[in-house]
């Protein structure tokens, strides 16, 4: 067994995949219109769905906002460096929530980029 992919509900296609293709730097790999149910799946990621899990962006059409809720907490990426990273982010329109530095409790370096949704994504450096 392996994971596939994350699914995530956006209200804005077109802003959620500038965010990750542009953003973040991920690849559309496909995206399909399904016209009798009234969304469109797309499919990013930083490498193929052959090699590597995912995220699904959902995008039910006439919805333009979706509580996140309590439970979910976020999504993480590996990085070469946090802080360039977050350098990177801000200078292509991105927004950061948390610098880069060590984590609370520990030595990790991690940081928090939001995408249009309010979804986190946390980054921590190798």
């Amino acid at each position: 067994m392996r994971i596939l992919h994350t699914m995530l509900r956006v209200g804005n296609l077109d802003k959620s995949l500038a965010f990750y293709t542009e953003v973040l730097g991920m690849t559309l790999l496909r995206r399909h219109d399904y016209p009798d149910g009234k969304f469109t799946l797309a499919f990013v990621g930083h490498q193929s769905e052959a090699d590597g899990a995912v995220l699904e962006l959902t995008h039910n059409w006439g919805v333009e906002k979706y509580d996140i809720g309590t439970g979910y907490g976020h999504i993480a990426i590996e990085v070469d460096d946090a802080y360039a990273a977050c350098e990177e982010v801000k200078r292509r329109g991105g927004k950061v929530v948390r610098e880069a530095g060590p984590m609370k409790h520990g030595t990790t370096v991690i940081a928090f980029v939001e995408d249009p949704d309010g979804y986190k994504i946390e980054f921590i450096q190798r």
